[in-house]
């Protein structure tokens, strides 16, 4: 499972890369583009899938819908870097897979939780699909609020669209 904890630190870096380079009026410029949604609002709630993952393993539930909501993350630079960098701890330590259930209601007329057996790789790889997902979004803030950052070339792209762009580079998406 290196490899889900080389990509997972891969993404976190760029991720923290992108954060650094923003300065705290940029991080919480609400952005036109983006439904006048910050890109700290975007990197909190991306992070915070991490947390839930790191919290819920302890316990043996895992419930996105229960997350913090932590406004110091969107709002202070510093407080996402360490919240990365915590995220990263835990991912590089966590090398053995456990089961876990994950909790979720999808139904907006009732608050009973349904609950699926999983694992924690599995749901590693939901974060990670989920953090490139959000990233793409964050890209696009960031060009509206901070042209001058630069952002690695795969910032916010899968891996297998990257690989897809390299067997076919006459190929856009």
């Amino acid at each position: 499972m290196s490899q889900l904890i080389a990509s997972c630190s891969t993404i976190l870096d760029q991720l923290a890369d992108a954060v650094n380079q923003l300065t705290d009026i940029q991080y919480v410029a609400p952005s036109k583009i983006l439904s006048g949604s910050t890109v700290g609002q975007h990197v909190r709630h991306t992070l915070e899938f991490f947390v839930c993952l790191e919290q819920g393993l302890l316990k043996g539930v895992v419930d996105y819908d229960k997350r913090a909501h932590d406004r110091f993350i969107e709002q202070d630079r510093k407080i996402a870097l360490t919240v990365i960098e915590r995220i990263q701890t835990f991912v590089n330590k966590q090398t053995t897979d456990l089961p876990v259930q994950l909790n979720a209601c999808y139904d907006l007329n009732s608050d009973e939780n349904i609950s699926i057996a999983t694992n924690y790789f599995r749901e590693l790889v939901y974060n990670i699909e989920h953090a490139i997902h959000h990233m793409a979004i964050i890209k696009i803030g960031i060009g509206e609020v901070a042209g001058q950052v630069l952002l690695a070339k795969d910032f916010g792209v899968a891996a297998s669209t990257i690989r897809y762009r390299e067997e076919s580079p006459a190929q856009v998406l």
